[in-house]
């Protein structure tokens, strides 16, 4: 399965509701995820520009953009960002993939 870096800034209303009633948000994503085929890794509080940070396993690209459309439709977050991760071994694998490219820079 890919592995997906997830980022999230909670709207001032969202951290209204959270002092109110604090919680952890983490275990009703959990279902939400695995109900997509996916599995969670982890998530954090983070400073920053996010407010959690996630790291999630999802079995394609099309179901990791549904979890991540149906975060930002739900109306309490100011961003959602998806990065795809890659393994070491993939990384190498692009890179001797790109080193193989016939790609050239434009010159003069």
């Amino acid at each position: 399965m890919a592995h997906y870096l997830f980022q999230v800034g909670y709207t001032a209303a969202a951290w209204a509701a959270f002092l109110k009633n604090p919680q952890d948000r983490s275990k009703v994503v959990q279902g939400a995820i695995e109900e997509l085929g996916g599995k969670v890794e982890g998530f954090w509080l983070s400073f920053g520009e996010s407010d959690i940070v996630g790291v999630i396993q999802m079995p394609d690209n099309v179901s990791m953009a549904a979890f991540a459309f149906a975060v930002a439709a739900g109306g309490a977050c100011t961003s959602v960002k998806t990065t795809p991760l890659m393994t070491m071994d993939e990384g190498q694998a692009a890179m001797k993939k790109a080193a193989a490219s016939k790609y050239r820079p434009p010159s003069e």
